[in-house]
């Protein structure tokens, strides 16, 4: 089934001049980009990205303790995560890239890697470029450094779509 993602490369993948590659590894798994523009991230399109919503405070709290985190309160955890995260994503310039193909929401989350650049796979984007870990970022209080945000459910991929990408109506 075709469908519409998003990607958004973040400001360590601009910094370290890894846009293209990047890019090409998508287009390389079959993806086609349908739109892309850099831009400078607004504290509001942050904050609606990254909401304080406590489910996904809660979420993103056990996804430190699965990295080795003692975890003793996964909403307090989690908040401190998003903090880091809109701090990270507004420093400098982002690539927002809406990508077409076959499955693509699980194809690009396959290229991708997993969040934690530490765990990732080797031939995913962020086993092969990451430098960063959770238990790192964590211990500095501040957001992993992976390089790309890729959405992660359709319904995800379609909210972040407008989000991202007001004028495609």
């Amino acid at each position: 089934m075709k469908e519409k993602t998003l990607v958004v490369i973040k400001p360590d993948g601009a910094e370290r001049n890894l846009v293209g590659t990047i890019i090409s590894y998508y287009e390389k798994g079959g993806m086609k980009i349908v739109a892309m523009k850099t831009m400078m991230v607004t504290k509001e399109l942050v904050a609606k990205h990254y909401p304080d919503d406590e489910e996904y405070l809660i979420t993103l709290g056990k996804k430190s303790e699965k990295a080795g985190d003692v975890v003793k309160d996964y909403k307090q955890q989690g908040k401190m995560i998003v903090e880091g995260v809109r701090r990270y994503i507004t420093r400098g310039p982002v690539i927002a890239i809406i990508l077409e193909g076959e499955n693509a929401i699980k194809r690009v989350r396959e290229i991708t890697g997993y969040t934690d650049p530490k765990s990732a796979d080797k031939g995913t984007i962020r086993g092969d470029f990451g430098k960063d870990s959770i238990l790192e970022a964590n211990s500095q209080k501040r957001s992993v450094q992976n390089l790309i945000h890729a959405s992660g459910t359709p319904d995800e991929a379609k909210k972040e779509i407008k989000l991202w990408f007001p004028e495609m109506k």
